[in-house]
């Protein structure tokens, strides 16, 4: 029955593919972006892989579609027609596309017990997590423990994409009398609604994060969840009341102080005579060392992707009401 699903979703996600390549209204694309997401988090839970589920449903098909939508407020939804040949183009896509399906015809069958992963890394994991992390979520263990080092990797680059779009567009503050106020300020229903909601939003961002250790979840996806519920209010009430609840340069701030945050656990680590992002040598017990290391670092994880997300969503925002205004 798994295989069946896997199938179904496969075919779908295929079928989502190749109505992107033909479609030439940009919005229909940005919204089957969202779906193709969505059923890639649906082959991850059918595979049991529910924290991979987890962040590709909220990055994914959440914030992602929202900001590939704020880019379309800037560029426009239709495709204009290109003026070049697309013989090379599909040439170099057919070419590369043998080349990877040529790369897997050696490799080992799926699931296979006697496969090199099956026999090497995961069962050090499975075996050792428990006694030396002492975590529930064993994948909470590998990402913030054992690959300490690639979550920071891929934290400073989580920074690095704020600083490209800042530099490149840059986020404009609205000055009173300058712009007419945006959100949706006649829809009173609306206005419930989302009072209502985006506290609830910001609850499950904390339960998240906090509760990352024994379950789905963590500083990637409660960061997401959160800049989701800042986004809803901008989107609600507008740019002007939302940059007076959080502006954009305290989340610049912010973004930065989540990155120092994570990278301050290792310093502290070498400066208790352990190795970098040795969490161990946090507390006399190594158990608890490794605990309080991992609540910290997801926490800068948590900080530094909430500011970025909400960052770069007003910096589409700004530039998008001013060159409605223009």
């Amino acid at each position: 029955m798994g295989d069946l699903i896997d199938l179904v979703l496969l075919a779908m996600l295929a079928i989502t593919a190749l109505q992107m390549i033909f479609l030439k209204d940009l919005f229909a694309v940005v919204m089957l972006f969202g779906i193709y997401s969505f059923l890639s988090a649906l082959i991850f839970i059918n595979l049991d892989a529910v924290d991979v589920a987890f962040t590709e449903a909220s990055v994914g098909a959440g914030i992602s579609t929202v900001l590939m939508l704020g880019t379309l407020a800037l560029t426009g939804r239709k495709e204009k027609k290109s003026s070049h040949s697309s013989i090379l183009p599909l040439l170099v896509v057919c070419i590369t596309g043998a080349a990877l399906i040529y790369g897997t015809l050696d490799m080992p069958p799926f699931g296979h017990p006697n496969n090199p992963i099956h026999e090497h890394v995961a069962p050090r994991y499975i075996e050792e997590s428990p006694k030396e992390i002492g975590l529930p979520n064993m994948v909470t263990s590998v990402l913030a423990s054992y690959r300490g080092f690639d979550t920071l990797g891929e934290t400073v680059v989580v920074f690095a994409a704020l600083i490209g779009v800042l530099a490149l567009l840059g986020v404009r503050r609205q000055e009173e009398n300058d712009v007419p106020e945006s959100g949706f300020k006649a829809h009173h229903v609306l206005h419930v609604v989302a009072r209502f909601f985006i506290p609830l939003i910001i609850l499950f961002a904390l339960y998240v994060q906090f509760h990352g250790d024994f379950g789905p979840g963590g500083g990637f996806q409660a960061g997401v969840i959160a800049a989701a519920a800042f986004i809803l209010y901008t989107l609600v009430f507008g740019l002007s009341r939302a940059f007076a609840v959080v502006g954009p340069k305290f989340l610049q701030a912010l973004a930065s102080i989540g990155v120092l945050l994570y990278a301050s656990v290792g310093f502290f680590s070498m400066y208790k005579g352990g190795q970098f992002l040795d969490y161990s040598k946090l507390a006399t017990d190594p158990i608890v060392g490794q605990h309080y290391g991992i609540i910290i670092i997801e926490l800068g994880v948590g900080i530094t992707v909430f500011a970025v997300m909400l960052s770069i969503f007003y910096a589409f925002g700004s530039q998008a009401e001013r060159s409605n205004i223009q």
